[in-house]
C-alpha cells in the first residue's frame, strides 16, 4: 500500500499542483490507513474491501477521534481510491459508498472590538520586533487572512498605494488568488515596517517575503502563535486567543456592521457561502441577547 500512495501524493504534487501542507495531509490520513490495515494482516490495496474501510472508521469512533478528523479522512481515503480507480489499479472504487459523519458547526471564538485594539496597541515601541509584529497585526486582522498567508506574502504582494494584498488562497489546489483590501492603520504600519526594519531584519537581501522572524528568516506559524500570545497575555484578554480569533473577529465584525456575506465570503476565500453564514447567525443571537435584555415587553 505505501507504494500506491506514493504513486498518489507524485500525482497530486505533479498533476494537481497541490500545496506541501495539502500533500502532507493526505500522506498522514493514508499512512494511519495503512498502519491500520497492515495490523489487520492487509498488506495490498486490492485487498481492502468496503467493510475493512467501515472497520477503520469505527476505530475511529471508539477511539474518541473528532467528526472532523474523521471526515477529513474519510475525504483522503475516497480520493486515494478515485485516483487508484482511474488508474486501473484497482478493480473497483471500495471507498465510494463511505459515510462522512455530520459535523456540528461550533460558533467561533470571536473578539469585542475594544479587545481587538487592545491587542494592535501592544506593540507600540520602536524596536524592529515591535514594528514588525504591529503591521503583521494590523495587517492580519485588517485583511482577515490565514496565517499561513500572511507569513508567505511576498513584498510585491502588497500594493500600499491602492491599499489591497494579493493572496494566493493557500486552501485552494487551483492557485486562485484573491484581492483584499486594507485600511490606513494597516497600511502605516507597514509603511513604518518597510522603512527601514525589514532590511535590517532579514537575513537574505534578495528574500522575496514581507516578513521575518529575529533570526532573519521567514517567520513559522509557530512563532506567530507564540507572537500573537504574548500580545494576548499583554492586553489582558482571557479569551484562548490563537492567530484564526482574528480571521474570525475580522469576519464578524464586517457581518456586525453591515457588509454583505459574498464580500466577506470572497474576501475569506470561503468556496461556499454556507461557511460564511455562521458569521450572520452569531450577529442574528447577539441581535437576540440585546433584545431579551432591554425591551421592555420581553
Amino acid at each position: 500500500m505505501e507504494q500506491a500512495i506514493n504513486l498518489f501524493i507524485t500525482y497530486l504534487h505533479n498533476v494537481k499542483r497541490t500545496s506541501n501542507n495539502t500533500e502532507m495531509s493526505y500522506r498522514r490520513d493514508l499512512a494511519k490507513v495503512h498502519s491500520y490495515m497492515a495490523g489487520q494482516g492487509i498488506a495490498n490495496v486490492n485487498g481492502i474491501t468496503t467493510t475493512s474501510l467501515n472497520s477503520y472508521i469505527l476505530y475511529l469512533e471508539k477511539n474518541h477521534f473528532s467528526a472532523a478528523t474523521i471526515s477529513r479522512n474519510i475525504a483522503s481515503i475516497k480520493a486515494f481510491y478515485n485516483y487508484m480507480y482511474k488508474e486501473g489499479i484497482v478493480d473497483h472504487d471500495v471507498a465510494d459508498l463511505l459515510k462522512a459523519p455530520k459535523i456540528e458547526k461550533k460558533i467561533p471564538e470571536v473578539l469585542t472590538t475594544a479587545e481587538v485594539v487592545r491587542l494592535l496597541e501592544q506593540p507600540r515601541g520602536d524596536s524592529p520586533k515591535e514594528i514588525r509584529d504591529k503591521a503583521m497585526l494590523e495587517l492580519l486582522y485588517a485583511t482577515g487572512i490565514r496565517v499561513t498567508e500572511l507569513i508567505t506574502l511576498r513584498v510585491r504582494d502588497v500594493n500600499l498605494q491602492m491599499g489591497y494584498v494579493i493572496c494566493k488562497d493557500s486552501s485552494r489546489e487551483d492557485g486562485k488568488e484573491r484581492v483584499i483590501p486594507f485600511g490606513n492603520e494597516a497600511r502605516t504600519a507597514i509603511l513604518h515596517y518597510l522603512g527601514g526594519t525589514r532590511a535590517s531584519m532579514i537575513e537574505d537581501p534578495d528574500s522575496e517575503y514581507l516578513f521575518a522572524n529575529c533570526s532573519g528568516k521567514p517567520m513559522s506559524r509557530q512563532g506567530f502563535w507564540k507572537l500573537i500570545k504574548h500580545y494576548a497575555k499583554k492586553a489582558n484578554i482571557r479569551a484562548d486567543i490563537t492567530p484564526h480569533t482574528l480571521r474570525h473577529s475580522f469576519a464578524a465584525h464586517l457581518v456586525e456592521n453591515g457588509a454583505d456575506l459574498r464580500s466577506v465570503q470572497e474576501m475569506l476565500g470561503h468556496s461556499d457561502i454556507s461557511t460564511t453564514q455562521i458569521y450572520a447567525n452569531m450577529n442574528h443571537n447577539r441581535m437576540r441577547d440585546v433584545y431579551a435584555r432591554a425591551h421592555p415587553r420581553r
